[in-house]
């Protein structure tokens, strides 16, 4: 896979971090019972293999297996300005190991062992890329198809001391992307780009188990789109003028957001993992995981625990595995502390300006308690849990823009007293809280 190029180059890795999430999970081994069961968002896999419950689903989730991506979302941009697609994705390959006998021939083996190397069957994947260039103006007169077809492929591997062999096979890829553009109801000129990647392989059987399916089957699948000129609209927070024309947006098994540099918004990354706008990977992470739902902290230092022969095998289970439990073995003290945490985009506010701010004709300043509610729109989950509870006002900041922002910790939270300790708060806008109960101070709050 090539390096990421402009405009796609500030999304680089987090659209990594999509591609290869789910790849291997801790503790990285292939007897560990959830590396069993892999490759869980993004699969595109041959629509006859799919049961009819899941080749009609029309649902946002991409942790579901489907036949197709289909993205929506609204851009201002001049007839004249150019569309890159870049479609990515992961080709499942089958991976075994295969033992020379005294006779000069090969004979598959679950393992073997080479001085101190021990080298396992197993299933890893390759990626990559397929672009296509057009303009607006093309698109107005007729859509843009393009088929990704990879031929089989194999791939071998001596190993030392003549004793083996890698043996490493791809099945054929056959797939189709499909580009077109519709203008969108609003008051100033808006269209709506639509992206589908379709898989169209024909050859896996309907009753194949899903493991042979996965050979003929995108994984991982995500786009980019970039405009040479224009801007997109967020899909999340869209201005007031487009809101209408955002509902009518359909998205299935995928869903775009604004990426790369945040002071701009012509990239979108349309991803099977829900995302927010301008996603980031924090610059403390000393590297991938495969799973960004974990913390680098947690995560590292259990690698970090793992004995010496759950190491081997997992360095003989991939060999990106092996670079995590390497680069984890070989993590400096100080990088390991950048770990704990940081708040980005927040200041105390200054002396001279108290540190409090007025909800609902109410003062809220650190103890008082106020009721959360959460905007609807935005892809956090825990909006939808917190949605009208309590919660103790732990601080009142100021982002760099001047805006002012509400810490709290939750009521009810067993582990909000660690919340305290670690200063660890969920932040929501003064509009998001409605003020309860009173300031401890004797302050209405």
């Amino acid at each position: 896979m090539r390096a990421m190029s402009s405009p796609f180059l500030q999304a680089a890795a987090v659209a990594d971090s999509v591609l290869y999430e789910g790849y291997l999970l801790y503790p990285y081994r292939r007897s560990s019972p959830k590396n069993r069961v892999r490759w869980q968002f993004g699969v595109l896999a041959p629509r006859q293999w799919l049961p009819a419950s899941a080749r009609d689903d029309t649902g946002l989730s991409g942790s579901a297996d489907g036949w197709y991506q289909h993205t929506e979302c609204l851009l201002e941009a001049p007839e004249a300005a150019q569309v890159q697609v870049r479609v990515r994705f992961l080709r499942v390959a089958h991976r075994w190991v295969e033992e020379r006998t005294t006779d000069g021939q090969f004979a598959e083996v679950d393992s073997l062992t080479v001085g101190e190397h021990r080298y396992l069957t197993f299933d890893d994947a390759l990626p990559h890329e397929h672009d296509v260039t057009t303009t607006l103006a093309a698109l107005c007169r007729e859509p843009v198809q393009t088929d990704i077809t990879l031929p089989a492929d194999e791939c071998i591997e001596e190993l030392p001391d003549r004793a083996g062999r890698i043996v490493r096979r791809c099945e054929p890829i056959s797939a189709r992307v499909s580009i077109w553009l519709d203008a969108a109801a609003a008051p100033f000129t808006l269209w709506r780009l639509t992206v589908r990647t379709e898989n169209h392989d024909h050859t896996t059987r309907p009753a194949a188990p899903r493991t042979e399916a996965l050979y003929s089957s995108l994984v991982s699948t995500h786009t980019l789109i970039g405009l040479s000129t224009g801007t997109f609209l967020s899909s999340i927070d869209p201005p007031e003028w487009a809101a209408a024309a955002t509902q009518t947006c359909r998205n299935i098994h995928t869903f775009p957001v604004l990426a790369g540099d945040p002071a701009r918004r012509d990239v979108m990354l349309s991803a099977p993992i829900v995302l927010y706008d301008h996603p980031q990977v924090s610059p403390e992470s000393p590297g991938d995981l495969f799973d960004a739902t974990e913390i680098d902290e947690i995560l590292s230092l259990r690698t970090g625990t793992l004995t010496e022969e759950e190491k081997r095998e997992a360095r003989a289970t991939d060999p990106r595995a092996a670079e995590i439990i390497d680069r984890v073995d070989n993590l400096p003290a100080e990088v390991m502390e950048r770990l704990h945490g940081a708040v980005r985009g927040l200041r105390a506010r200054p002396a001279d300006d108290p540190d409090t701010v007025t909800v609902d004709g109410a003062v809220i300043a650190k103890g008082s308690r106020v009721r959360l509610r959460p905007r609807r729109r935005g892809a956090d989950a825990h909006d939808v849990f917190l949605s009208g509870r309590t919660a103790l006002v732990e601080a009142v900041l100021t982002d760099i823009d001047g805006e002012q922002r509400i810490a709290v910790t939750v009521d009810d939270d067993p582990g909000a007293d660690l919340h305290q300790w670690y200063g660890r708060f969920y932040y929501f806008d003064t509009d998001e809280v409605s003020p309860c109960g009173h300031h401890p101070n004797g302050q209405g709050g």
